[in-house]
């Protein structure tokens, strides 16, 4: 068993690649925004990769452990410390029971992850531990963990010492500037050159009006298509309205003139077009930013896109390990 001592902001049990399969009924992926540092604290443990650990958005958790395990602290730098003392990054470490781990604000990054040998012991709901927020569903009691709550963990041993090589490492912005690739589609004829010009040309500032379920953008204004501006009435008003159509994963989704990047808990359906869509191989970078920091969109293919997810696939796995 773990105790929470102070909550932090939103920390909440994720896994990957979390809960697959149920759109049609209303139930987002969840998961972790960051899968990469994510699978990586895993591995560190020696758990299996998409093992339930911890999320912790922009200010960490403090937990008394009541049991001797392994951890290890990926992601943003929530500057860890065990009983007061700084604890490596990217290792995996020893604690023992009565042992506290404090994890404050994130100096870089935004989202630490923490991984325990056996990972956490909670209920399934549609076959993942995955929480998601908005529907009261997964993770710990059904929400983000709470100051008082015992979380029960996993049978698990691990061994410290274990790191994760420089180079297998997601590379986390420091002058909040990102570039995040997308691929064109499902509804990008609906937009015209000069706006796809203008998107892909500016630096979209990201909302303090954003969660796990849609980042929010500030940017300058779209033009539109023929198509959207002299359309059937049942496709709406607004030029940026379709009749009501299933959203990818990752869909910018345009609300009228304001983009919003739909991420892990999104919506799966709505009558706004996506000319853009986030692919799989860049949420990390998502995962990693903060309100106010910024975008520059870099337009890729299918392909480069499936390529650079099975690229970082690839780098989670002991070949990493050192």
């Amino acid at each position: 068993m773990l105790e929470v001592i102070k909550a932090g902001l939103e920390t909440s049990v994720q896994d990957y690649p979390g809960r697959r399969g149920y759109l049609n009924l209303g139930f987002p992926w969840s998961g972790a925004m960051d899968s990469w540092s994510f699978r990586l604290a895993n591995i560190l443990v020696g758990n299996e990769v998409g093992t339930a650990g911890f999320e912790c958005q922009f200010i960490g958790p403090t937990m008394r452990f009541q049991c001797s395990t392994v951890i290890a602290v990926t992601g943003a730098d929530m500057q860890a410390k065990l009983d007061g003392v700084a604890i490596p990054m990217w290792e995996s470490v020893a604690v023992s029971s009565g042992q506290i781990l404090e994890m404050t604000f994130a100096r870089t990054g935004a989202r630490g992850y923490l991984s325990v040998a056996g990972g956490i012991d909670c209920p399934e709901f549609l076959g993942s531990l995955a929480t998601f927020h908005k529907a009261g569903i997964g993770g710990v009691e059904r929400g983000a963990i709470k100051v008082g709550q015992q979380i029960r963990l996993g049978d698990g041993t691990g061994t410290a010492g274990r790191r994760v090589k420089a180079s297998a490492r997601p590379q986390i912005a420091t002058d909040k500037s990102w570039q995040i690739e997308v691929v064109r589609g499902p509804n990008d004829d609906w937009i015209d050159e000069p706006g796809h010009a203008r998107f892909l040309e500016a630096q979209w500032k990201l909302s303090s009006k954003s969660d796990r379920s849609g980042f929010r953008l500030e940017g300058p204004e779209w033009s539109f298509t023929h198509k959207a501006l002299h359309k059937l009435p049942e496709h709406g008003s607004d030029p940026a309205n379709i009749i009501d159509q299933g959203y990818p994963v990752g869909a910018i989704n345009l609300a009228g003139q304001t983009p919003i990047i739909l991420v892990s808990d999104g919506p799966s359906m709505g009558g706004f077009i996506n000319p853009y869509t986030v692919p799989q191989c860049a949420f990390w970078k998502l995962g990693q930013s903060k309100p106010s920091e910024r975008y520059l969109f870099k337009s890729i293919s299918v392909d480069e896109a499936q390529q650079r997810a099975r690229d970082i696939t690839s780098l989670c796995n002991e070949s990493s390990i050192i």
